[in-house]
């Protein structure tokens, strides 16, 4: 490891397990079985999703928060965040009794603002301003160069490295078998490079795979580059890992730790949630299904080995679920959504449904309006089918009609707008 830069090293994480002990709790390493049949290897979950906080963020968070000076806790503390980070923090105000102001874009859902303030208590006060994550840490910054309050950031401090890392020690010292992998969700990096310092140093054979959304690819593409590299646009849907720009500290760290890093389209992020839930009844965020969904590109290397899975997280919304259901169905080729021109004569419809739809499938969506001045009415259709092979007979049986259509799918700008 390189001497001249920082790395974490074994006695900084058990000095932070120490510290935190009394706060977290020592989440449970599961062998999933589902898991295990399917890719006929050892799966081991790590149900970070089981935290107070419902994600490991409460490790780092506190760690951090607790090393601080009697002057600094007298100050108090100041982060920016829109989830997971923001309860971390709130929680560990209210354990040490010690002022925190929670900086939250105003797009935040409310239901993450009520958990904030459950979990802060009178210790905390959320300020929601600016419309985007960058507005809300740009004026936590101005507000600790203002007070002097200490700023407690989400990923790129060594202190929540280090307690990210603990994950890592509970890891090793729950199970008796060698690991051969350990598949960690990538945000910022701090959890990535927290766990891959430790296993480097304690199990150098374990493979270290770091996951990204596939919109989010912040950390591969500065891997590329060679250095720290802002994404100038992401996709926001897994919103506990994505993030246009990774930490500096946790880039250097992760530049040495991680095999490999591996990104994983949205939609079958989705698909994961929901087997999961259905096949397990685990019901994680986004970001927490990263690791696991990850896996079907290493079916062949991790056949007949110990394989550990971080769940990052459990913090989902609800009213996310319909989405989760529609990306799903998306990304795995059953929803499909076009443009039809009808003839604006009377039985247009019908012949739709009768002759172009195959029997089993469904319209899930329709817009329709006639236009009176015109030989053509546009409609917007969404079609689900039991097989995306059925694709193909649909359009087919489209075309030999004479329905003339535009497919959206294939089409993101007009799809966004429309969808």
């Amino acid at each position: 490891m390189a001497s001249d830069k920082y790395f974490p090293q074994i006695q900084s994480i058990t000095r932070a397990k120490r510290r935190i002990s009394d706060i977290i709790l020592q989440t449970p390493l599961q062998l999933n079985l589902n898991l295990s049949e399917e890719f006929q290897a050892t799966i081991y979950l790590k149900r970070e999703d089981l935290q107070q906080v419902r994600s490991y963020k409460i490790r780092g968070a506190y760690n951090k928060i607790a090393k601080l000076s009697a002057d600094e806790r007298k100050k108090g503390v100041v982060c920016a965040s829109a989830g997971n980070h923001a309860q971390g923090v709130a929680y560990s105000c209210s354990k040490l009794g010690i002022k925190g102001k929670i900086y939250m874009p105003t797009t935040t859902p409310k239901q993450k603002v009520r958990q904030v303030q459950m979990f802060g208590k009178e210790n905390v006060e959320v300020i929601l301003i600016g419309d985007t994550y960058d507005d809300a840490h740009n004026l936590a910054l101005a507000d600790c160069q203002k007070t002097g309050m200490a700023f407690i950031h989400p990923f790129d401090d060594r202190e929540i490295i280090e307690g990210q890392g603990t994950v890592a020690l509970e890891i090793l010292q729950d199970t008796k078998e060698d690991i051969d992998f350990v598949f960690i969700p990538i945000g910022g990096g701090g959890l990535a490079a927290g766990v891959g310092a430790y296993f480097k140093q304690i199990s150098p054979n374990t493979k270290i795979i770091g996951v990204e959304p596939a919109g989010a690819p912040s950390m591969q593409k500065s891997l590329d580059a060679g250095q720290v590299v802002t994404l100038e646009k992401i996709d926001k849907f897994v919103d506990g890992a994505a993030v246009q720009r990774v930490g500096n500290l946790t880039f250097e760290i992760c530049k040495e730790v991680l095999d490999k890093v591996q990104s994983v389209p949205e939609g079958k992020i989705c698909t994961k949630i929901l087997e999961l839930y259905n096949r397990d009844a685990i019901v994680i965020e986004p970001a927490g299904a990263l690791s696991i969904a990850a896996l079907d590109y290493f079916r062949d290397e991790i056949k007949g080995k110990n394989v550990v899975c971080i769940v990052s997280g459990s913090n989902n919304d609800i009213t996310r679920t319909e989405e989760i259901k529609e990306r799903s169905l998306l990304y795995e080729g059953l929803k499909h959504y076009f443009i039809v021109r009808f003839p604006q004569r009377a039985g247009a419809l019908k012949t739709f449904v009768d002759v172009v739809l195959g029997p089993n499938d469904d319209i899930t969506h329709f817009e329709y309006s006639k236009k009176t001045n015109r030989e053509k009415g546009p409609a917007m259709i969404g079609i689900e089918l039991q097989k995306k092979e059925d694709l193909n007979g649909l359009i087919q049986r489209m075309e030999e009609n004479g329905f003339v259509y535009e497919y959206l799918n294939d089409n993101p700008d007009l799809f966004q707008f429309l969808i």
